[in-house]
C-alpha cells in the first residue's frame, strides 16, 4: 500500500464525514441565526432560548437523516476500506 492510496482513502473519509455532518450543522446554524435575530429584536437574553431549540432541531435532523448517514458509512466502508484490507 503506497502513500497515494492512503491519502486518497483519507480524503474520501473526510469528504464522507463532511457530507454526513453538513445537514446537522446547517440546521444548527439556521436555527441559531433565527433565534439570535429574535433575541436581538425582543431584547430577551436567555441562554436556554438558544440551546434547547438548536438541540431539538439537530435531533430531528439527525433522526430524519439517519438512514442516509448509515448508507454513506456502508458505501464508504465497502468501496474504500474493504479493498484496502483485502490488498494488504
Amino acid at each position: 500500500m503506497d502513500e497515494s492510496t492512503i491519502l486518497d482513502a483519507l480524503r474520501q473519509c473526510l469528504w464522507t464525514a463532511f457530507a454526513m455532518s453538513f445537514p446537522i450543522l446547517a440546521v444548527s446554524l439556521i436555527v441559531g441565526l433565527v433565534i439570535g435575530l429574535f433575541q436581538a429584536l425582543t431584547s430577551i437574553q436567555e441562554m436556554t432560548l438558544t440551546f434547547v431549540p438548536k438541540l431539538a432541531a439537530m435531533l430531528v435532523v439527525f433522526w430524519v437523516s439517519m438512514g442516509t448517514m448509515g448508507q454513506m458509512v456502508i458505501e464508504f466502508f465497502g468501496e474504500y476500506i474493504l479493498p484496502l484490507v483485502e490488498n494488504v
